[in-house]
């Protein structure tokens, strides 16, 4: 049988047991109706009755539209079944599909439907006040919202539903101006106000507004860990000493709040603090002696602040007792191996640091979770290239043990890796050429050919494999960026390299090596404003060597040359062999 009868016969079946299941929807519906037919009203006003044949017809179009990954078609098919048959499950199906889409008209037209077709459904009248608000309708929601609370006797049960409305506006901003409009004067200073007030002022990208919040919250429940960690995250983007002082405080008040204080480790770790980090996981295992895991986290936290040795002791003690649970505790035993495994990963990581390559490889070798075996067979093939020994290399990637084509990429990968870090960048596109006449859907490997392309001054076929990716793929945002950005670095193509990196933007706004893409294009076109603007978000997120070329290049031409100076030496501190930073000071004249 093929696939597409096959297919074709499972949606029949599930249509019919879907109309069955309308049949016994309600004491209201069985009356109107009999079990296969729905009423609706045609062009002339004439009253007809829907069999059940056409709508298996109808929905079986607005199901194939969606396996086509149609949802523009499927979405409004599915609002005219909604609107033939008065039932709201079309209406919500037709909902997801354009939410999907990301067409908000038609969001609005389907959520709206929905909301009419089933009043009392709360996420149906959710959705489409929160859609009608993203298109600018903000009045009558707030007003509405409002009204709601203003009668409702729990109100902060009432805020919380506010607040789980205006988060599903699409514009951060315009949430939280409607959600304070909605506001009685009776309800602000509540808790949960100032939670849900701190949350849309963070998502707006208001941090000062955001930790005030919080704090206000806080004040109002001292005892709420939600709070307390809202105060740490907020406030790190304000004054994170301040931050840090009323999280550890909390802490020491609390000292049962297990999320808090993990989060304060962690941000500790962040901000270099390794020594009140470790202080802080003491005081949590004198509190808690039988939560092992603390002392993972504490070698976690010994690694990233440089002692290795303190590290591995802490480590192999972890796995000894973890050794002792699977012996002993009968429903510890699949819990037990897994944070072995996750103890070894890192003495591997640990012992790679140190350039220890054979210990690294002692180490994966006496992993036992299967899960873990075709990982460890990889990774240990990438060690044995490292220490020169190729042949053994890809030996062990031969018997790693694929079990899926995902798995097969993963190899023909790993295997180019290791041969083009080791220098041998025509032996890496041999394999991946080899590996896209046998995978030729598979974008991950043209992506990564074409990339090798590009270093081999072959930009030809680098442009071929990315138009192939987006042609296979039209969402893949890292195909329009590198192709545009080649476009715009080698100053040619210009309008079309626009063209591109707009839908890179459009797929993935925040991505920094797009930002650094975009702004390295406005540079080419004589923006600098603009062009600052996207490269120091990116260096932001991403303060790599060739983000800080670029920044520090647009930097240096706008006048501002201390400053260029002091990016391109974080860059070069970063990655003193980056080519791109090398030719960047080599123009300029530069010597760091």
């Amino acid at each position: 049988m093929s696939l597409f009868l096959s297919l074709f016969l499972s949606l029949i079946v599930a249509f019919f047991l879907h109309t069955a299941a309308f049949a016994q929807g309600g004491a209201a519906q069985t009356e109107r109706l009999a079990p296969t037919e729905y009423f609706y009203i045609d062009e002339q006003g004439s009253h007809r009755v829907l069999d059940a044949s056409s709508l298996v017809y109808r929905t079986l179009v607005g199901e194939m539209a969606v396996a086509e990954q149609d949802f523009e078609l499927a979405a409004v098919t599915f609002i005219e079944l909604a609107q033939d048959t008065d039932d709201a499950r079309f209406a919500e199906r037709a909902f997801r599909l354009a939410m999907a889409e990301q067409d908000i008209n038609l969001g609005v037209q389907a959520a709206q439907l929905w909301a009419q077709l089933d009043p009392d459904n709360p996420d149906a009248r959710a959705s489409a006040l929160a859609l009608e608000a993203s298109t600018g309708e903000t009045e009558g929601m707030a007003h509405t919202l409002r009204q709601r609370i203003e009668v409702a006797s729990d109100k902060e049960q009432a805020v919380a539903q506010a607040m789980g409305i205006v988060s599903r506006m699409v514009d951060p901003f315009l949430a939280l101006e409607v959600f304070e409009a909605a506001l009685p004067a009776d309800v602000r200073d509540l808790m949960v106000t100032h939670m849900a007030l701190a949350d849309l002022a963070w998502a707006a990208q208001e941090p000062e507004r955001a930790a005030d919040e919080a704090a206000a919250a806080l004040q109002r429940d001292p005892d709420s860990e939600a709070a307390a960690m809202r105060v740490l995250e907020y406030g790190l983007a304000v004054d994170p000493d301040q931050a840090f002082v009323a999280a550890g405080n909390y802490a020491r008040n609390h000292p049962q709040s297990r999320q808090l204080h993990l989060m304060l480790v962690n941000r500790l770790v962040d901000y270099d603090r390794h020594r009140d980090a470790l202080s802080l996981l003491d005081d949590m295992s004198e509190h808690n002696p039988e939560d092992f895991d603390l002392m993972f986290i504490e070698a976690e936290v010994y690694r990233q602040g440089g002692d290795y040795e303190q590290a591995k002791a802490l480590l192999h003690e972890y796995i000894e007792v973890q050794t002792q649970r699977r012996l002993t505790v009968d429903d510890a035993v699949s819990t037990a191996l897994s944070r072995i495994s996750d103890a070894r990963l890192a003495l591997v990581q640990i012992a790679e640091q140190q350039g220890d390559f054979p210990e690294a490889i002692r180490q994966l070798d006496l992993i036992e979770e299967p899960d873990f075996a075709f990982q460890a067979r990889v990774h240990r093939a990438v060690l044995e290239g490292r220490m020169g020994q190729m042949e053994k290399a890809q030996k062990t990637l031969d018997t790693a043990g694929a079990r899926s084509t995902q798995d097969e990429v993963i190899i023909e990968l790993t295997r180019a890796s290791i041969y083009h870090e080791a220098g041998q960048l025509e032996k890496a596109i041999e394999v991946l050429e080899r590996a896209d006449r046998q995978m030729p859907d598979t974008p991950e490997i043209k992506y990564d050919l074409g990339m090798l392309h590009v270093q081999n001054k072959n930009d030809g076929k680098f442009e071929v494999l990315m138009r192939e990716i987006i042609e296979l793929d039209p969402e893949h945002a890292n195909a329009y960026n590198a192709l545009g950005y080649i476009y715009a670095d080698q100053n040619r193509n210009l309008a079309e390299a626009q063209n591109l990196l707009e839908h890179a933007m459009e797929l993935e706004p925040d991505n920094p090596y797009v930002l650094d893409s975009v702004g390295w294009y406005l540079y080419r076109v004589g923006d600098l404003e603009a062009a600052f603007e996207y490269l120091a978000r990116s260096y932001e997120q991403l303060p790599a060597a060739d983000v800080a070329a670029h920044l520090g290049e647009v930097l240096w031409v706008k006048g501002r040359k201390d400053e260029a100076m002091q990016v391109w030496q974080e860059g070069y501190a970063n990655e003193p062999d980056n080519e791109t930073l090398q030719e960047t000071l080599e123009r300029f004249g530069v010597r760091l």
